[in-house]
């Protein structure tokens, strides 16, 4: 399994006024300052901040977020004229389903997450109405994850079915071609068993829906019935209140605590051939417990009491937002039991703490760099003019990065937001973007996207980075299957 990187981020968030369109001059003659070369160097601002120390990064991340978070998840910049579709599809687990199938580059669509689609192919088209007037299902399945020895693309055999939510489709006047935008959401993992291609061109395939799998209670057997009174967990349990008096009987304290009982729901362990331990590395509890406080640490503005305490769910969250390749995140997707994928998302947490431009390993960010901007997460699908779909990761600030061009609101994946194209500085491959506000009342003022398809996760061997540093020479790239 891969053992690799993550971070994850904080939602902090002030209800945000609605922004006025028009930026002050003052920020007009900023944003020219940082759009009238082609290329601009990110260093001597990185170095400005780290300046002042640890103590700035941690107020950085520490501050209210103004911006609206559930912006980014209406993908406003497809039109509010979308059409609401009602109603939903489940399908049997371990079943066999013939869907209509879409191959889309570098995206690895999770149950629960997201996807917004803007089509243009006519047969593509045609394909999608059908579907919204069926049982409005589709699958979504990657292609070119990996390459093999003779270079050639490869579709992913791991998929998503994806369920449409929204819908509009429009016909130009003059040519009388179709395009339709749409969003969808993950729903079941499937496994593609064969695929054909229609008369038509439609890539139709037969699945088999991949069932959730839940962990027994390993010492159920094994549990005497003296001991099911003891199976709470700590925050369960009742709290004992002691007082202390003085010789004269006067009350000087009153003291309030949960009683470590000597018998636990692991205590039972003891009868088998493994100790506990063993046990609590596969409890669905105890992992969900070890996921939130590994994400508290990561970033300390990270609510994880508002993370939801379901271990599928949870692992899904967490597959969504770390930025992995794509073969590594169909690898989590594979696995079919929740605590599996946990426990491996942990090992990532663990041994990674850099991202690297996937062409020259060149470091370009810290994961504690990593903040959340979207309900969703910090990493999420926006879709751009052309049909692409990117999924991106927000981040504070960036490193060996170059700027071309000059900001634009247009299309913008965040409202309130100009962004600005960005590239790698040592292979000029394409990064992402940075978006800088358009407002002075947004914060933060500026932050980088990340397109997941442009990183890779590293892990930091040394203490301190220095200026160039890439992942073959700093970091140890992470293992795979």
């Amino acid at each position: 399994m891969a053992d690799e990187f993550l971070p994850l981020l904080g939602i902090n968030v002030i209800d945000n006024a609605e922004n006025d369109e028009d930026s002050s001059s003052s920020d007009d003659d900023e944003n020219d300052l940082e759009e009238q070369n082609i290329d601009v160097d990110e260093e001597k601002e990185d170095d400005d901040e780290n300046s002042n120390g640890e103590n700035t990064n941690n107020t950085r991340r520490l501050q209210s977020i103004t911006f609206d978070t559930s912006l980014p998840g209406t993908h406003s910049y497809l039109g509010d004229d979308l059409e609401d579709i009602s109603g939903r599809t489940i399908y049997d687990e371990d079943g066999l389903v013939s869907l209509p199938l879409i191959k889309l580059p570098g995206m690895v669509l999770v149950p629960g997450q997201t996807i917004p689609l803007t089509l243009f192919h006519q047969h593509v088209v045609a394909m999608m109405k059908e579907v919204k007037d069926s049982d409005k299902t589709f699958g979504v399945v990657a292609y070119r994850y990996l390459e093999n020895e003779e270079g050639s693309p490869t579709t992913a055999n791991i998929g998503t079915t994806a369920e449409i939510f929204s819908y509009k489709d429009e016909t130009d006047d003059q040519t009388g071609l179709s395009s339709a935008s749409l969003m969808a959401k993950g729903r079941q993992r499937f496994k593609v068993v064969e695929s054909r291609r229609t008369n038509t061109g439609i890539l139709m395939a037969k699945v088999k829906i991949l069932k959730e799998r839940m962990l027994p209670e390993f010492l159920e057997g094994a549990r005497p019935p003296s001991h099911c009174k003891f199976c709470c967990n700590p925050v369960e349990q009742d709290p004992m209140e002691q007082t202390a008096v003085d010789r004269e009987g006067k009350v000087i304290a009153n003291v309030s605590y949960v009683k470590n009982r000597q018998i636990n729901r692991f205590t039972s362990a003891h009868y088998t051939w493994w100790p506990p331990w063993v046990y609590k590395m596969y409890d669905p509890e105890s992992v969900v417990q070890r996921m939130k406080q590994k994400l508290n640490k990561w970033n300390e503005t990270l609510q994880a009491d508002k993370l939801t305490n379901d271990p599928i769910e949870l692992s899904y969250w967490v597959c969504q937002n770390l930025p992995l390749d794509d073969s590594q995140r169909l690898n989590l997707l594979s696995l079919d039991s929740a605590v599996q994928r946990l426990r491996c998302a942990l090992s990532i947490m663990e041994k990674c703490s850099v991202i690297c431009c996937r062409e020259c390993k060149t470091h370009v960010a810290l994961t504690n760099d990593v903040f959340s901007l979207s309900l969703e997460g910090p990493l999420g699908a926006y879709v751009n003019p052309h049909g692409h779909v990117h999924e991106t990761l927000t981040v504070y600030k960036s490193q060996n990065i170059n700027l071309m061009g000059r900001p634009t609101k247009e299309h913008s994946w965040f409202p309130g937001y100009a962004w600005t194209i960005a590239y790698c500085r040592r292979c000029t491959n394409h990064m992402g973007w940075k978006f800088t506000a358009t407002t002075k009342n947004l914060t933060p003022q500026k932050f980088f996207g990340l397109t997941r398809g442009s990183v890779t996760p590293g892990m930091q061997q040394t203490d301190e980075l220095t200026d160039g540093d890439t992942c073959d020479a700093t970091y140890v790239k992470l293992y795979k299957t």
